[in-house]
């Protein structure tokens, strides 16, 4: 997949904790956008008072492959820009707030799917499809997508565990062995909780995976394999964390569909066996309402 925009997302996400002079790069790109992605990497340089070395290094710093990526992403952003003022107000028409939530909806999935770093997705999906054991951690609303992935995971016969509670999830991370799979998941990549589990499990042979907003962060520091959604999610009254979820269930079912992929005959039939067994006990439940009338 072209990866098509989220570069100016990602220089205001990891401006701060930039090295002095890739700092006065990503300052200028960030000012003045629509010029930077005319100039090559000396003029960059020139442009912010550094030097091509310093864009070559924020290249890196961001994880992405070059110069040209960067303002390929950048000219995506610019043509993508939406204008919309997506905050909900009071007593707004129906009509209106169907258009901002889907458009802020859509715009969170595209940007997410353009931070996926392919390697590290690659690295979870070979993680999870050889694991012994799957436990998922999250609190809050990134509790809720530890459940859907734990139920999506189950379908195709994996050994996997949901936990909400610190101390629960603690006790089944302890004894975590070779083989196994922590994956711990909050958007702010601060989570209390959720590093504690990671730091945990950094003591035992299992591997982890991490799911977080772009940038640096607590909990994607102390996981193996670091995955991540667009940060840029939130508008003031959507405090319900619905953009973020929807963000965390993009990549769960990314995740969930490439392990499908690596067995595909084995877990294709352990998708029609529960949705056989699903389909029978509805059809039970049915027969018994009707019985009841």
């Amino acid at each position: 997949m072209e990866k098509i925009n989220a570069g100016l997302i990602m220089l205001a996400e990891m401006h701060e904790k930039l090295p002095p002079s890739e700092k006065k790069v990503a300052s200028y790109i960030l000012a003045h956008p629509t010029q930077a992605i005319k100039m090559t990497a000396v003029e960059l340089g020139e442009a912010s008072q550094t030097s091509s070395a310093a864009v070559i290094r924020l290249c890196k710093s961001l994880n992405i492959s070059g110069v040209q990526e960067l303002k390929l992403r950048i000219a995506g952003d610019l043509q993508h820009t939406i204008t919309v003022d997506r905050d909900i107000e009071a007593n707004e028409a129906l009509p209106s707030i169907v258009e901002k939530v889907t458009i802020q909806s859509s715009e969170i999935l595209t940007q997410t799917a353009n931070l996926i770093d392919i390697a590290e997705l690659e690295r979870a999906v070979s993680a999870l499809s050889q694991a012994r054991k799957i436990i998922f951690f999250g609190v809050g609303a990134s509790g809720i997508t530890a459940m859907d992935a734990d139920q999506k995971f189950l379908r195709i016969n994996k050994n996997s565990r949901a936990f909400m509670d610190l101390h629960l999830g603690a006790t089944a991370v302890v004894n975590a062995q070779k083989g196994d799979v922590i994956v711990g998941i909050s958007f702010s990549g601060e989570t209390h909780e959720v590093a504690k589990i990671l730091e945990i499990a950094s003591e035992t042979p299992a591997t982890t995976i991490s799911l977080t907003r772009y940038g640096s962060s607590l909990v994607s520091s102390l996981a193996d394999i670091s995955l991540y959604v667009s940060p840029n999610v939130e508008a003031t009254f959507r405090s319900g964390a619905t953009s973020s979820r929807l963000a965390q269930l993009l990549v769960i079912d990314i995740l969930f569909m490439g392990v499908v992929t690596s067995a595909y005959e084995q877990t294709i039939d352990y998708l029609d066996e529960t949705r056989t067994i699903i389909q029978g006990l509805q059809k039970k439940v049915a027969k018994r309402k009707n019985r009841i009338k």
